[in-house]
Parts: structure tokens; sequence; C-alpha cells
């Protein structure tokens, strides 16, 4: 697994500029692996370690003091974890939400030229409460991506 540029061909490269926060992170699939972005996706989220959802649970009763969505909150229509889908195509999902603090995308590309799975988050910040917040879980969100990639390169 490797840290990597922002991906070009995103449908997310129009957020890079001014964004708060960009990271992408990559994982070579094996022989074998799907070659669907939908199942891809889905099985990247699947089954979080009891770490997660325990900070997930902290984050939640912590934010909602101030008034952000609890992450269930977000899972109105279609979604992949709780995470709401905001479009797809064949080797692509992007997912994300806007709240009063920040927006975020998160984006699943498949490279099929050569087998790489690429996640890629974008966070805007809204104002002083979301740049707290960016700064408080950032350290995690790096853990939570690279961990879950990890996981799904295993399941193969």
């Amino acid at each position: 697994m490797s840290r990597i540029a922002p991906p070009a061909e995103s449908r997310l490269r129009d957020w890079y500029p001014g964004a708060s926060l960009t990271d992408s992170f990559a994982i070579a699939l094996p022989p074998g692996a799907p070659t669907d972005v939908d199942t891809l996706a889905t099985l990247l989220f699947a089954d979080p370690p009891v770490w997660f959802t325990i900070l997930l649970a902290i984050r939640d009763r912590v934010m909602t003091l101030f008034g952000v969505k609890a992450s269930h909150a977000l899972e109105a229509g279609e979604h992949i974890a709780f995470f709401p889908v905001l479009s797809r195509s064949t080797d692509e999902i992007v997912l994300g939400a806007d709240d009063r603090h920040l927006d975020f995308r998160a984006s699943v590309l498949l490279r099929r030229t050569d087998s790489t799975l690429v996640a890629t988050t974008v966070v805007r910040c809204h104002n002083l409460l979301g740049r707290l917040y960016l700064a408080a879980i950032l350290p995690f969100h790096i853990l939570v991506v690279t961990d879950a990639l990890r996981r799904l390169r295993r399941r193969f």
C-alpha cells in the first residue's frame, strides 16, 4: 500500500483546489480480486474492526453536542456503510456528505490498467469547528483508510 498523488482521472479532481485535506492511498489488487467497483467499495467498508466502531461512537457523541450529524444520520438513500453514494461510474464510486462544519467526499477508484484500487478523501472545512474537527481526526482518518485497504487486500 502506498500514499499517492490524488488521481487526475477522479470525479473529485475539481474538489482538490482549495481543499482543507486531500489524500489518496492505493493498493495493488491480486489476480482474482473482483473487478466490480461496487463490490470493492462495499468490501472496503465491510466489517470494520471494533476499535473503529468505538472511535465512531465517541465521534458521534461528541460532535452531536455541536450540532453535527451523527454517522447513522447520513444513511438516507443509497449508501455504502454509512456513507451516502453521490455518484458512480464503471470505475469509481463517490461517497460524501455536507454538514455545517465541513463537506467531505470519498472516492473508491479502480484503475483497471494496473489493477490498482485508489481511496481518495477530500474535505472542505467551513469554519473553526470544521478545522478543529479535521485536526483531531486526521491521525485516525489515515489509520482507518490504510487499515481498510490492508484488510481488503487480505480478503483475496
